[in-house]
């Protein structure tokens, strides 16, 4: 069973910086496509950035230029920098991966969420 484990959120002053990185494990593959999205109260999960086994990334329009994602294949883990962050950023953020390593928006596994506020 495919397993994430989130690290890296918490508050932050808006303008700041935050790291969040995710760990699979038990997965069969050795590279997963995998990525990040997040959900405030009252609006819908919506994705942030993936990062597919080539390297191929997707992010949000909200986020550009902004979020950097980025992965160790030896680890199947995946980093999120947030730089700049503003307070619509402040959700909780999950990580996520799909066992095809071609996808840009894998939503096959699901982290426990970790939470991101923006906050002056």
């Amino acid at each position: 069973q495919v397993q994430l484990v989130e690290s890296g959120g918490g508050l932050v002053q808006p303008g700041g910086s935050l790291r969040l990185s995710c760990a699979a494990s038990g997965s069969d593959r050795s590279i997963m496509a995998m990525g990040w999205y997040r959900q405030s109260p009252g609006k819908q999960r919506e994705l942030v950035a993936a990062i597919n086994g080539r390297g191929g990334t997707n992010y949000a329009r909200s986020v550009k230029g902004r979020f950097t994602i980025s992965r160790d294949n030896t680890k199947n883990t995946v980093h999120l920098q947030m730089n700049s962050l503003k307070p619509e950023d402040t959700a909780v953020y999950y990580c996520s991966a799909g066992d095809d390593p071609n996808s840009i928006s894998p939503s096959t596994y699901w982290g426990q969420g970790t939470q991101v506020t923006v906050s002056s």
